[in-house]
């Protein structure tokens, strides 16, 4: 079994949630998924690094602030490995910006704003249907 903590962004701005959608090569959830922004963080890195680093990358935004509201882990078995992911889940504020996936050939294929009213479950990875009870929008 693998072990791998990843920072995630919760961003909402008028009533929509910052979403990524996940591409084949995503190595715990399943791809088509949306997901949130975010990513493992790496060696030496500090979990607020990793948010600005990751959003940055899957959306083309920058990380004004966060604020650490929850943390969760998930187990999931993809790509024949075993995982046990622990998930850091953020409150950020962003600086508005068109939105585009900077880091081509990750586990990021589309980005977008989705109105939460919308939001379907099955759509959504685990972590981002966590992170709907933890904004009060489930």
């Amino acid at each position: 079994m693998r072990s791998r903590v990843s920072a995630y962004a919760i961003a909402v701005m008028e009533e929509q949630l910052l979403l990524t959608q996940l591409a084949d090569s995503s190595p715990v959830f399943e791809p088509g998924l949306w997901h949130l922004p975010g990513g493992e963080v790496d060696p030496g890195e500090q979990p607020y690094e990793t948010l600005g680093r990751e959003l940055y990358e899957e959306t083309g935004l920058e990380l004004l602030d966060a604020r650490l509201v929850d943390a969760r882990a998930y187990t999931a078995h993809r790509l024949g490995i075993d995982w046990h992911l622990v998930g850091l889940f953020y409150r950020v504020d962003v600086k508005p910006a068109p939105l585009v996936v900077t880091k081509a050939d990750d586990s990021t294929s589309a980005v977008t704003w989705m109105p939460l009213s919308g939001l379907r479950e099955s759509r959504l990875s685990p972590a981002a249907v966590d992170s709907l009870a933890m904004i009060g929008a489930r």
